[in-house]
């Protein structure tokens, strides 16, 4: 998925999500070594981890979401490599003790397919014992929550109204995005349009197993707690 101008904006939109949480998450079962990010999107994930000593490389499809990690690298002194690649296409990579796929990244991979070619590649990606992290929208979440569109949000230098309809295939989702941006005294407008798709947490469990990987934890909604029929995000851990 190629975010184009929704990466100037991204961090805006992002400022509710844990990324501590997240950090927190992964260093209860790790305390070092190296990460993957991918989908690393504007690079606030990779900066918190690298900060607390983790060796980290950073990947993105999206050229745009490399280049404000990059400079957010740059203005934290922090020299993490960064890579423009697929999260289903990690093809020469590998020796990671960790891969990480953050906030829901997954779920824009449309088809079973793409889904455990993912799981394939990470799964060569990592040493022997190495993690697994990532998190998804629960189907309850795709099917009933995002149907109660339209949200709308309204800041200083920027508003948004954004409307969503179900998609083609089984929970999944269109995302349609107006934004509009201050320049000056003005506000510029522009639209994104997003596609994603969730499945069963069966189905995940499933296709990790088949991978090759161990299934330790699934949780929900940034707690310890194993998801309910209404939880919204559901957490993996997974070790090779």
């Amino acid at each position: 998925m190629n975010y184009g101008r929704f990466a100037a904006v991204y961090d805006d939109l992002m400022e509710d999500i844990p990324y501590e949480q997240y950090v927190e998450w992964i260093a209860e079962t790790m305390r070092s070594g190296s990460v993957l990010d991918l989908a690393c999107g504007t690079g606030v994930l990779s900066e918190l981890m690298a900060e607390l000593g983790y060796e980290v490389t950073a990947s993105d499809l999206s050229a745009d979401m490399l280049t404000v990690a990059q400079k957010r690298f740059k203005e934290s002194e922090l020299d993490i490599p960064v890579l423009q690649l697929s999260m289903d296409n990690l093809e020469g990579l590998e020796g990671f003790d960790a891969v990480t796929i953050a906030i829901d990244s997954l779920n824009y991979l449309a088809t079973e397919a793409q889904v455990t070619k993912t799981f394939d590649q990470v799964y060569a990606a990592l040493k022997p014992g190495g993690y697994f992290f990532f998190d998804v929208h629960s189907v309850f979440k795709v099917d009933e929550i995002f149907m109660n569109s339209p949200f709308v949000y309204d800041g200083e230098d920027l508003a948004y109204m954004w409307h969503t309809e179900k998609g083609s295939a089984p929970h999944s989702v269109i995302h349609d995005l107006t934004f509009f941006v201050r320049e000056g005294w003005m506000f510029e407008r522009f639209e994104e349009t997003h596609e994603q798709r969730t499945f069963p947490i069966e189905s995940y469990k499933k296709w990790l197993a088949e991978a090759g990987f161990t299934v330790e934890s699934v949780t929900a909604d940034f707690t310890a707690d194993a998801p309910s029929n209404e939880s919204e995000r559901i957490f993996f851990r997974a070790k090779k």
